[in-house]
């Protein structure tokens, strides 16, 4: 790399803030619902971090929010952790 690009360490320049969450996000909802083919999810950038959408099958949002809320509140925290890694606060939203 030239020494004209202040900032920059050798592979930083194409790190894509938030991906590695995204991906953990889409992995684990595609393993859950029963139609993975449905599943988007949209990413978008805040002043706290990145935020993602989660959208799935309307026959699907059972399994993914699951009883009492405790496959979605699982979802969240191993998405956060994986954002963590990255050092990107990440917050998750099922979306209808």
């Amino acid at each position: 790399m030239s020494d004209d690009v202040v900032g920059y360490e050798d592979g930083d320049i194409n790190k894509v803030s938030g991906a590695l969450p995204q991906s953990v996000l889409e992995y684990v909802a595609k393993a859950i619902v029963d139609e993975p083919d449905a599943v988007v999810v949209e990413t978008e950038e805040s002043h706290r971090g990145i935020e993602l959408s989660l959208h799935v099958s309307p026959d699907d949002m059972g399994k993914v929010i699951g009883k009492r809320g405790r496959v979605a509140q699982a979802i969240r925290t191993v998405v956060r952790a994986a954002g963590a890694a990255e050092g990107v606060e990440t917050n998750v939203d099922i979306v209808d």
